[in-house]
């Protein structure tokens, strides 16, 4: 057990350490007035840069932990965890596998179909899809409630996509820290949500997304991690398709009870 002394001793280290580690610039900004638009040049810049480099891939591969938050019975959020290894080739199939804090579960769309699997169970739900990823995205989203953190990194069009009502955008710095490389960092906001990113500077690629529903009343932290880059695919018609599925037991392309996106959320992409 600590003695009073060495609590003392360590109470002052980590507040010097905070004091140490706080960002001069978040030190010196002044609250934003969200009601106004104000966007900085240099922030969107760097939105529309990260958004050229995806779109010139015809085809891409990442890795997403996505962590977030959910209030305790004491009150102070829990984090939970997920991975997803997502490969998309443009305009239509895509491919993501999330394990994590739940069950595992696969998602297919293959330019005609989209699937939604559960291999541990050999739960299947499949249906007819739009003839892009985009819109079905969109049809994910509103029939089953599937909604992914990185759905704006892999939409035709990033910039539109993220830029849609947007009304404040600045740019923090840089930082060595996040993605083991040099990103630049900014932060953006609409009516509904607040984020922070982290885009590498040579790169252009995301590294880092920090998402706060503005309509959540407990203020829940959404973030994704991205690595393991490749902006190239050129995977077979069968990737993009669940193997396995004529002994799967069928059921409704619809969200469980339990399931809802976060709230806040918008809808991912324009209509199907």
């Amino acid at each position: 057990m600590l003695t009073l002394q060495q609590y003392v001793r360590l109470f002052t280290v980590s507040m010097v350490m905070a004091v140490v580690v706080t960002p001069l610039h978040a030190a010196q900004t002044p609250a934003v007035d969200v009601s106004a638009v104000q966007l900085e040049p240099k922030a969107l810049d760097i939105l529309k840069a990260m958004s050229a480099r995806l779109t010139s891939a015809k085809g891409l591969s990442f890795k997403a932990v996505t962590t977030y938050e959910k209030p305790s019975r004491l009150g102070p959020p829990l984090a939970y965890s997920s991975v997803a290894l997502v490969t998309e080739q443009r305009p239509d199939q895509l491919r993501v596998m999330t394990s994590g804090d739940g069950p595992a579960t696969e998602f297919y769309y293959d330019g005609k179909q989209a699937y939604a699997f559960e291999r541990k169970d050999k739960l299947l739900a499949q249906v007819d899809a739009p003839p892009t990823i985009d819109a079905t995205l969109e049809a994910a989203y509103q029939r089953a409630a599937i909604y992914f953190p990185f759905t704006d990194v892999i939409v035709a069009d990033p910039y539109k996509d993220l830029s849609r009502d947007m009304r404040v955008a600045f740019y923090i710095g840089q930082s060595t820290v996040v993605g083991d490389t040099t990103t630049d960092v900014i932060a953006y906001t609409s009516d509904t949500v607040f984020v922070q990113a982290w885009i590498g500077t040579e790169d252009k690629l995301p590294r880092r997304l920090r998402a706060v529903f503005l309509d959540d009343p407990t203020r829940s932290r959404h973030q994704v991690d991205f690595s393991d880059w490749k902006l190239s695919s050129a995977m077979p018609a069968a990737f993009f398709k669940p193997d396995q599925i004529e002994s799967a037991h069928r059921i409704k392309f619809s969200p469980p009870p339990a399931l809802r996106a976060p709230q806040g959320v918008k809808d991912p992409v324009t209509k199907p």
